[in-house]
């Protein structure tokens, strides 16, 4: 059985706007994306979301929901009550471009200050070879969509406008992360992630794991040990000899 559910829906643009009231027929087994394009057919032809694959897969339709970062695609409307007002944000983190739709550039621009994987100069694409247990920790986290969830809640950066220049957030600290645990990649990433990636601003709140649609332990399985590498490198005088003597990075 269908209903008419209430929602307050975020309109404007980079000048300005607020939350506007409607009244949506929601049917069962809808998640909040189907109300969000039954808005755009009904009473708001112009409003503007971004969204693609409609299965958690895509990570384009991240936004707020009552405050919380989440896929509209992903939030079942069974999870509310028939009087339940919802209401419906942008990610409050990246600058608005128009309703629903945020610029997330600042991500693409974490992502190329990464180095990219840095195999051995004795192996030729093709040669590498690795066992399966050498990279399970890694594979984790290559499950990310990229919905930016995370660097949406992360309050490094969603309340310290003057941090994002600093701080790649726990997305892009992961793929050090990914990188530094591969096997095969010989990228001095540990220093760079205190002194470029801003890992140091990161107090491991678990905020970027609650979110995650892909429930990655981001806080567990990536920071906190790149943290570990961090302060063994720069404190552990057994590991700083060790370097020194076989030539091997800590």
């Amino acid at each position: 059985m269908g209903y008419q559910g209430n929602f307050r829906v975020w309109r404007g643009d980079a000048d300005g706007g607020g939350l506007e009231d409607f009244t949506v027929e929601v049917n069962e087994g809808e998640v909040v994306l189907d109300v969000i394009h039954r808005l755009q057919a009904t009473q708001a032809g112009d409003l503007a979301v971004r969204w693609n694959c409609k299965a958690g897969k895509c990570g384009s339709c991240s936004a707020e929901i009552n405050g919380r970062p989440r896929l509209l695609c992903m939030t079942r409307m069974s999870t509310f009550t028939e009087g339940e007002t919802i209401t419906i944000t942008p990610m409050r983190t990246f600058p608005i471009i128009r309703d629903l739709v945020t610029d997330v550039s600042f991500n693409y621009t974490k992502a190329r200050e990464i180095p990219s994987f840095t195999p051995p100069k004795d192996l030729a694409p093709g040669e590498y070879r690795m066992q399966q247990v050498d990279v399970e920790r890694s594979q984790e986290f290559r499950k990310c969509i990229e919905c930016f969830l995370c660097q949406d809640t992360c309050h490094v950066i969603r309340d310290h406008e003057e941090n994002k220049e600093a701080f790649a957030g726990p997305r892009f600290l992961m793929r050090v992360a990914e990188l530094e645990m591969h096997p095969l990649d010989e990228g001095n990433r540990t220093v760079a992630a205190q002194e470029t990636h801003g890992l140091g601003l990161c107090n491991i709140t678990k905020c970027c794991s609650e979110v995650c649609p892909e429930h990655i332990k981001i806080t567990d399985n990536a920071l906190i040990p790149m943290k570990e590498r961090v302060a063994d490198r720069k404190y552990d005088p057994i590991v700083w000899l060790g370097s020194k003597i076989f030539r091997r990075r800590p």
